[in-house]
């Protein structure tokens, strides 16, 4: 993504990579549908309850993986193959190790969690079988997430996609069959999601080797490398922390929302889904930023960064106009997905919170765009100040609003959050282009001394 014009190319790469975040989505998506309509609200509530602390989690795992394939993009991108396969092989090794630790820690931790987050003990055994399953599936899930990171940062986002179509068809089956014929519960559609993710993992995997000849290792080049691995870790722990840290706002959030009863936590579940699916392509078109931007600090070419921004913001602006016109007519009937109809006050409270977030959506836009932009250049601490500005404003709006206004206090905490953020991320690029342009600008300064030299010497 070196070449040719931007607004194409970022649409091209982002599509695949959209259809395939939407697929992720909707593994939660009919979790949630499924238990809700045969299970009944409590079971609703039980998944919902931890879903900030599954963003908590799993979004540090999989802002690891997008940091770790920072790396390769840029080495991709300056035709650094061997280095770039160095890198493959130790994000591998710390993968494995980070995975397995993140699951046995989380899995200990599970009812005191939940203690924590002051969930309803009529819900409190579901979303604690669910909790920990989803934990028990956290290497599955890294692994699914770095593989798919390292395939699209070598310029392919639609292999991924049709793994995890064909993962997504098997989590609906196995949600139905277990949920349905087996009578498993709401433990039952977290056992469904593991199974379809580790799915998807093992067949990037077995692509990716067989598909990509540059990724083939000599066993030198498989060794565990300290200084790789400190560059990994440098970019990709930033990441993650910011995914965690803006995690934190969301548990003291939900953790307000949790103690105003369980009908708010249905509502509030319910609409988190529906949040986050008409999210995903925002959020897709930020990750397809973090490739384009990395390719194109690697190869030297910063103006093409800022001509990508500029081509990105306007198919945001197009695609919020969309979403705005079918989350302001339609959220009642999404609503319906979860719940019966007579079920008045959650359809009321589901559609309130979604017409407040849509109406919003060009800040969040904004903040993914900036954000990944930001990552993909490699400076990863900046981005994570920007998860920093989220985390605060989200616990304001927990301790003072929500005392006040209740649940129209939580509807607004996501928006708060996302205009804290960009404040600080909009000063944060401009530092970041010119930073990068000076870098361009001594190596192109050095590079013409020696040819001086060079010319003189012959």
């Amino acid at each position: 993504m070196t070449e040719g014009r931007c607004l194409p190319q970022i649409f091209n790469f982002a599509l695949p990579l959209l259809l395939g975040n939407l697929l992720q989505q909707t593994y939660s998506l009919v979790d949630a549908a499924i238990v809700g309509k045969f299970l009944g609200i409590n079971a609703l509530a039980s998944v919902g309850a931890s879903t900030s602390v599954v963003f908590l989690i799993l979004g540090f795992c999989n802002g690891c993986c997008g940091g770790f394939g920072i790396p390769v993009a840029q080495k991709f991108g300056a035709r650094d193959y061997r280095t770039m396969r160095r890198y493959v092989s130790v994000s591998l090794q710390l993968a494995a190790v980070m995975s397995v630790v993140i699951a046995i820690v989380t899995s200990l931790l599970c009812a005191d969690i939940l203690h924590w987050m002051r969930t309803p003990d009529n819900i409190f055994e579901g979303a604690y079988y669910y909790l920990l399953i989803t934990f028990i599936g956290v290497p599955c899930t890294f692994f699914y997430n770095l593989l798919s990171s390292i395939i699209r940062a070598l310029g392919d986002s639609k292999t991924p996609f049709w793994f995890l179509l064909l993962s997504t068809v098997l989590n609906i089956v196995l949600d139905l069959f277990c949920i349905l014929a087996l009578g498993w519960g709401v433990a039952g559609a977290a056992i469904a999601t593991l199974i379809a993710q580790a799915v998807s993992a093992g067949l990037c995997y077995v692509y990716m080797m067989k598909r990509f000849d540059i990724l083939r290792t000599t066993p030198a080049e498989r060794k565990y490398d300290g200084a790789l691995a400190r560059t990994l870790l440098y970019i990709g722990v930033p990441m993650g922390l910011q995914f965690s840290i803006t995690a934190i706002g969301s548990i003291m959030l939900q953790s307000a929302n949790n103690a105003l009863g369980t009908a708010c936590v249905a509502a509030f579940t319910a609409a988190m889904r529906i949040k986050m699916f008409f999210m995903t392509p925002l959020e897709s078109l930020g990750i397809a930023m973090a490739t384009y931007s990395g390719q194109n600090y690697g190869a030297g070419k910063p103006e093409r960064i800022w001509q990508g921004v500029k081509a990105a913001a306007l198919m945001m602006i197009i695609y919020w106009a969309f979403t705005f016109v079918v989350l302001m007519l339609g959220a009642r009937t999404f609503a319906l997905l979860f719940v019966e109809a007579t079920e008045t006050e959650i359809l009321n409270d589901t559609a309130l919170f979604l017409h407040i977030s849509v109406s919003f959506f060009p800040v969040l836009g904004l903040l993914c765009i900036l954000r990944y932009t930001i990552q993909g250049a490699g400076f990863t601490n900046l981005a994570m100040l920007s998860g920093v500005s989220e985390m605060v404003a989200r616990i304001l709006v927990s301790v003072f609003a929500v005392p006040v206004f209740g649940y129209l206090a939580v509807c607004f905490g996501d928006p708060t959050a996302w205009i804290f953020a960009v404040a600080f991320l909009v000063p944060a690029f401009s530092y970041v282009y010119r930073k990068i342009k000076r870098i361009r600008n001594n190596k192109e300064e050095l590079e013409g001394v020696k040819e001086l030299k060079a010319d003189a010497l012959s």
